[in-house]
């Protein structure tokens, strides 16, 4: 079995707000400028590991102890922008999601409810605290959701093949203000088309979310781990963002055969990457 800190966890997408620096408040300002600086900065993956890492002791530690200090770092039209990975927060919310996705006595073999009800409590006392907070990161397991897509376009799409010990990479990344443009002319899009459900339901939340960022903003959308679990065929034939901002148009004109066709693409891409879910 490999190590935790060699490990490679596959199955995770992400969706990142990176904010111009000018966006915090000293300290955290200047803290932000100096972890510019280093060389050593830790990847998504060390993330991960981190976090598998906590779960292996007895009683697990679902939450870290301490808020994480690191954070993605990216040069936007020359202005340093930072996306903080406040690891502690989002573990918090993801231990609410867990409920939905696993049975009951699987997560209680993973996580035990007196540990969940410690877990549950201290969040409530820090959220009390901490009213204003939200996370700079959204994650999601063997798949990118659908909503994810309507932020960007085809032509903002950024794919690297495997070279030697580099992994392949598929991302997106467009400036706040077009991903807030997008969501707004797809909403418009869906619910004059389609009943409330899932999708509209996702992208309002998504929304709703980046409102509360700089407008100078930048919006990623990293295929993440999942490079690791697709072939390189399929992740060259991937444009998912495409079939989203096509079957919207679609809907937009009237044309449901044309929308069903994209949405049909869709599934069938996305079907074969759940799959690996229940093979894991």
């Amino acid at each position: 079995m490999p190590k935790v800190s060699s490990l490679i966890v596959p199955y995770a997408s992400y969706l990142r707000v990176y904010e111009p620096l000018a966006a915090f408040p000293e300290p955290e300002r200047t803290h932000w400028a100096r972890y510019a600086e280093r060389r050593d900065r830790p990847s998504y993956q060390d993330e991960l590991r981190r976090s598998l890492a906590d779960l292996l002791p007895t009683p697990p530690v679902p939450v870290p102890v301490h808020e994480s200090d690191d954070a993605f770092v990216a040069e936007v039209d020359g202005v340093l922008c930072v996306c903080p990975w406040r690891t502690r927060l989002r573990g918090w919310q993801a231990l609410d999601a867990l409920d939905g996705e696993l049975l009951p006595p699987v997560l209680d073999a993973v996580l035990p409810p007196v540990v969940r009800r410690q877990t549950a409590a201290d969040y409530e006392r820090w959220r009390a605290l901490n009213p204003d907070a939200r996370p700079w990161i959204r994650t999601a397991t063997w798949h990118v959701p659908l909503n994810w897509f309507v932020l960007v376009s085809d032509e903002e799409r950024a794919y690297e093949k495997r070279s030697g010990q580099t992994p392949p990479l598929l991302r997106y990344r467009t400036p706040m203000v077009q991903a807030r443009r997008r969501v707004a002319r797809g909403l418009k899009a869906l619910k004059e088309t389609l009943d409330e459900g899932p999708l509209i339901e996702g992208l309002f939340d998504v929304g709703r979310w980046l409102e509360e960022f700089h407008p100078r903003s930048m919006v990623e959308l990293d295929y993440g781990g999942l490079v690791h679990a697709l072939s390189e065929e399929h992740l060259a034939g991937d444009h998912s963002a495409a079939d989203v901002a096509e079957g919207i148009e679609a809907l937009r004109k009237g044309d449901g055969e044309g929308a069903g066709e994209a949405y049909a693409r869709l599934v069938e891409r996305w079907r074969t990457v759940r799959e690996r879910q229940s093979a894991n």
